[in-house]
C-alpha cells in the first residue's frame, strides 16, 4: 500500500473527531442539508470564496463535468478549489441554485461503513450557457456542523440548444413526406456531416443518437456489414456480466421482458434495431465512406471502436510445427466444432472463462493456462454493488449522476474496503475453492478491485457467472506456475518440462492500445498529436476519453454500455457548444 497514489483518507468519524450522527428522521436530514445549501448558495451569489471554502473539509473535492471547466476535472483541497473559483466562477455564471426534494433526489443519510457516514444532497443550477445538476456529500464535523467532502457539478443541457425530444421534437416534414425527409437526411443532401463517428457498436450509436437530437449532422461508419456485428461476430457464448438496468440505452430502454444478463447476439440485434428506430445515419465503411467524406469541408472524427486495439498474440517459438489450430479469441466462434478434441486456452480472465465454459458445456477436454493472478468476483457481488442505483425503480439518468458523482480517488478508497469485505463474505466460498485447486486470485491493484483494472487496461478480472465452479470441480483443467517454452507438433511445451496436447490453442490474451484504429485510419502525423487514451490522470479522471485528446477535432468514446450512455451526453454537449460558437476549439481550459 505504500506506493498507492490514493491512500485511504476517508472522512471517518474517528478521523473527524465526532460521534455517529443522531439524525433519525427525514426532516432532520433535510434540515441539515438545507442549512448547508442555503449557506453555499448565499456565498456563491456574493462570490464570497472564503465563505464557500469554509463549507468544505480541508481535503474536500470539487469534481466538475463541463460546468466550470469545459472538461472533466477533479480538484482536491481548499487551495485548489479557491484557484478554481477565482478563475472560473464569474465567467461561468453559476446561478439559480435550487435544492432538490423530489423522490430519489431528496437529502439522504448514507451509512457507507460503521465509521463512515455521509449526507447526500442534490441541487439544480443554471449557468450562462446551460443547466446542470450537482450532488454534494457532507461529512459531520465537531460542533454539530456538516461540511462538504465532495461536490459534483455536471452540465446537463444547453439553454439555446435543447434536445429535440418529448414536446420539443420536430413534427413538420420540411421536405415533403417522411420517406423524402429521411432520404435527404441519409444522403446528406442539405448539409455535410459535422461529426463522423467511426464504429457502429453501442458507443458509436449512443454518440450518434446524442448528436442527432442536439441537431448535429452525423455519419456513422463501420467496417462490419451490419450494425451489431461487433457483438454478433464474437464467440457465441459471449454474454454481458452486468445487469440490464446498468446497460440501458439512451432514448430507447430495453423492454421489461429483457433478460437480466444480455446474450451478445441478442444485444447485437437490439443495436441494429436501435439504429433503425432512432434513424441514425449508419453507412458501410468500404462502399460509402470515401465518396461521402470527400464532400465534407470540416468535421469532427469520433473513434468509438471500443476498449480493444489490435489483438495481442504472444510470440511463441515453434508455431510452424504445431499441427493444430492457434487463434486469438477474437477469431473464435464456437466450441461445437471441436467435440471429441482437446483445447488449451491461454489466459484466465473474462474471455478465457467464457470460452472454457463453452468447451466444457460441449464435453470438450479443455485446459486453462493461467499466466498471472486474476481478480475474481461473483455476479452476485456485482448485482449487490450496482443494485442500489441500477434497478427497476431508480430513473437511469439519476442513477448515472449518482454513480459518477464521487471522485475516482474516493471510489477507490471505498472499494479498498468493500472489495476486501466481499472477498471474506459473499465471495469467500468461490475464492477458497479456487485457491484449493491452485487458481491464483487477487483483489486488484491496491486492493481496490475491478475499478482500477477496468480503467487501467480494461481487463485482468472475471465476473463469475458459473465457470469458477467448473474449475474447482475439475471439469475445466488448470495449468499455471510455469512459462510456455514453445509449440510442439501436438501442443504446448512448458519450462517445467510438461506438455499440454491440443487440437486448438486459443489466446485469450487481450488487445492493444485503444488508439490502434486511429493509427490505422489517420497515420503517424495525426497519431503523434494524440495523448494517451484510457487510464487515470493525476486527478483521477480518465485520459482523453469523452474529452479533449490533444488533437483538435478528434475525440474518443470508450466504455461499457453504462459509461457510454452517461458520457455520450457530455461529448455531444461539447460538440454542439463548439458548433454553436459557445466553446472555442482553441480556448485554453482551466
Amino acid at each position: 500500500m505504500s506506493n498507492d497514489p490514493f491512500p485511504q483518507q476517508l472522512p471517518t468519524l474517528q478521523r473527524l473527531g465526532v460521534d455517529e450522527p443522531t439524525l433519525v428522521s427525514a426532516a432532520e436530514v433535510a434540515e441539515v442539508a438545507t442549512a448547508w445549501f442555503n449557506a453555499f448558495s448565499s456565498a456563491v451569489t456574493s462570490s464570497d470564496f472564503t465563505a464557500i471554502l469554509d463549507l468544505f473539509l480541508d481535503d474536500g473535492f470539487w469534481k466538475d463535468t463541463l460546468v466550470l471547466t469545459w472538461d472533466f476535472r477533479t480538484i482536491e483541497g481548499r487551495d485548489a478549489i479557491r484557484n478554481l473559483l477565482t478563475h472560473q466562477l464569474a465567467p461561468t455564471g453559476f446561478v439559480d441554485l435550487r435544492l432538490c426534494h423530489e423522490p430519489f433526489l431528496a437529502p439522504e443519510l448514507l451509512k457507507l461503513f460503521p465509521d463512515l457516514v455521509l449526507l447526500r444532497l442534490s441541487f439544480e443550477f443554471g449557468t450562462k450557457v446551460g443547466k446542470g445538476t450537482a450532488v454534494c456529500y457532507l461529512a459531520p464535523t465537531p460542533g454539530s456542523t456538516w461540511k462538504a467532502y465532495s461536490l459534483y457539478t455536471c452540465l446537463q443541457s444547453l439553454n439555446d440548444y435543447p434536445e429535440q425530444i418529448g414536446s420539443l421534437r420536430q413534427h413538420a416534414a420540411e421536405h415533403g413526406t417522411w420517406e423524402e425527409r429521411r432520404r435527404r437526411e441519409v444522403e446528406l443532401v442539405d448539409s455535410d456531416p459535422t461529426a463522423i463517428v467511426i464504429g457502429a457498436g453501442h458507443t458509436g450509436l449512443e454518440i450518434a443518437a446524442r448528436l442527432k437530437y442536439l441537431g448535429v449532422p452525423h455519419l456513422v461508419i463501420d467496417k462490419k456489414a451490419r450494425v451489431g456485428d461487433s457483438w454478433r461476430d464474437r464467440y457465441k457464448a459471449l454474454c454481458l456480466h452486468d445487469t440490464i438496468w446498468y446497460n440501458q440505452t439512451p432514448y430507447l430502454p430495453f423492454p421489461a421482458t429483457w433478460p437480466v444478463f444480455s446474450p451478445a447476439r441478442k444485444l447485437a440485434d437490439w443495436l441494429e434495431g436501435y439504429a433503425n428506430y432512432l434513424e441514425l445515419n449508419v453507412v458501410d465503411f468500404i462502399r460509402d465512406y470515401q465518396d461521402r467524406v470527400e464532400r465534407r469541408h470540416e468535421n469532427m472524427d469520433f473513434f468509438a471502436t471500443g476498449f480493444a486495439g489490435r489483438p495481442k498474440l504472444p510470440n511463441i517459438p515453434g508455431k510452424e510445427d504445431f499441427k493444430g489450430e492457434a487463434v486469438h479469441s477474437s477469431d473464435f466462434t464456437s466450441a461445437a466444432n471441436y467435440i471429441g478434441k482437446k483445447a488449451v486456452i491461454v489466459g484466465a480472465c473474462t474471455s478465457a472463462h467464457d470460452l472454457a465454459q463453452d468447451f466444457s458445456n460441449h464435453g470438450v477436454d479443455v485446459t486453462m493456462y493461467q499466466r498471472s493472478s486474476t481478480h475474481v468476483l461473483s455476479v452476485e457481488s456485482v448485482k449487490q454493488s450496482l443494485g442500489g442505483l441500477y434497478n427497476e425503480t431508480v430513473p437511469t439518468d439519476l442513477a448515472d449522476i449518482y454513480n459518477g458523482s464521487l471522485p475516482n480517488a474516493v471510489v477507490r478508497r471505498i472499494h479498498q474496503r468493500t472489495v476486501s469485505y466481499t472477498a471474506q463474505t459473499t465471495d469467500k466460498e468461490i475464492l477458497d475453492g479456487l485457491a484449493k485447486v491452485g487458481f491464483k486470485t487477487n483483489l486488484g491493484p491496491h486492493g481496490a478491485g475491478i475499478i482500477q483494472l477496468l480503467y487501467a487496461n480494461a481487463g485482468g478480472y472475471y465476473i463469475d457467472t458459473g465457470t469458477s465452479s467448473h474449475i474447482i470441480n475439475g471439469d475445466i483443467k488448470l495449468k499455471n506456475g510455469s512459462a510456455i517454452e514453445r509449440f510442439t507438433k501436438k501442443g504446448l511445451k512448458f519450462a517445467d518440462g510438461t506438455e499440454l496436447e491440443a487440437d486448438i490453442v486459443i489466446f485469450a490474451t487481450g488487445y492493444g492500445d485503444p488508439r490502434d484504429s486511429m493509427f490505422d485510419v489517420c497515420g503517424p502525423k495525426v497519431a503523434d498529436k494524440v495523448n494517451k487514451v484510457w487510464g487515470f490522470t493525476e486527478e483521477g479522471e480518465v485520459n482523453s476519453v469523452w474529452r479533449d485528446c490533444g488533437h483538435e477535432g478528434m475525440w474518443f468514446g470508450v466504455g461499457n454500455l453504462g459509461l457510454s450512455r452517461f458520457h455520450s451526453r457530455h461529448l455531444a454537449l461539447q460538440i454542439k457548444a463548439i458548433e454553436a460558437g459557445i466553446l472555442k476549439r482553441a480556448e485554453t481550459k482551466f
